[in-house]
């Protein structure tokens, strides 16, 4: 019971960084940028928990974000989707107490969210401006992001550890 509440908590902690993304955040915004935590929080559950946890939460993630804001219902989910499962992908090499390798995994995460944005968005419609469009929101929304990132992660980790404690030992009780 407590191991389904925990995992409940982080979609609940998605659903908050979501509204936080889009009311505070917007507030507090340097230049028109503000970071992405959606991208914080599917990356770490991505590689926390693994692929399918990490498709799940890119899904959530990617449905806030098209439902409120996409012209296209879908776009985004996807998106999340793709980054979810690749970063399931390094749940094998992932140790709580390494923080270089999920602050690698959200840098390359949000590079590729703006890069893959800038494709869809932008690059079809003919506007060709990528380095403009990169030093001016790409790389500076990705600095801002792995600054919340480092304030972010380990209250993320400690309830990753939680839900690994309680894993633990009912794998124990059931021997």
């Amino acid at each position: 019971m407590r191991k389904k509440l925990l995992s409940l908590l982080f979609y609940f902690i998605m659903f908050f960084c979501f509204l936080l993304q889009c009311t505070l955040f917007k507030r507090l915004n340097f230049g028109g940028i503000s970071p992405n935590l959606l991208i914080i929080t599917t990356t770490s559950i991505g590689f926390m928990r693994g692929e399918k946890q990490g498709i799940l939460a890119g899904f959530v993630s990617g449905l806030f974000i098209d439902i409120f804001f996409g012209d296209v219902i879908g776009l985004y989910a996807l998106l999340y989707m793709y980054i979810g499962f690749l970063n399931g992908k390094f749940s094998r090499i992932f140790y709580p107490e390494d923080i270089k390798l999920p602050l690698a995994l959200i840098t390359l995460s949000d590079l590729s969210y703006g890069m893959v944005c800038y494709i869809i968005l932008f690059l079809l419609r003919g506007r060709l401006n990528f380095p403009y469009f990169f030093i001016h929101i790409i790389l500076p929304e990705t600095v801002y992001t792995i600054v919340m990132s480092i304030i972010l992660y380990p209250i993320l980790l400690y309830f990753y550890k939680q839900l690994n404690v309680e894993e633990n030992r009912s794998e124990t009780d059931f021997v």
